[in-house]
């Protein structure tokens, strides 16, 4: 699949395929997604198992991610170049909502 096609239908990002995909910076396991999705926001966010791996199931079939090995029963992932550049677009759109909201965030208290 193309960044265009990627972009359009992942963009605006969910909060949970957003720490999902963040987590696999490095190649990760499920559980140890669960667990470092936990971790970064101070336990705000607890993904469940039928959660990450339909989110998982979904990104590598569209090229987001792959299976990177399988140790001992544990699939690990990693992200794909495809799966690089959709974060480079949603950090940068979410730069873009920060930014605005603190330009106009006086105009609204």
């Amino acid at each position: 699949m193309d960044i265009e096609k990627v972009v359009k239908k992942y963009i605006p990002m969910s909060e949970t395929a957003f720490y999902i995909l963040l987590s696999l910076k490095q190649p990760r396991h499920g559980y140890g997604i669960v667990k470092h999705v936990e971790e970064i926001t101070a336990g705000r966010i607890h993904l469940g198992s039928g959660t990450v791996y339909g989110t998982l199931i979904k990104m590598q079939k569209d090229g987001i991610i792959t299976v990177f090995a399988d140790e001992q029963r544990k699939t690990v992932y990693e992200m794909t170049d495809v799966g690089k550049q959709l974060m480079s677009y949603e950090i940068n759109r979410l730069k873009e909502l920060y930014e605005n909201a603190l330009t106009y965030e006086e105009d609204l208290l």
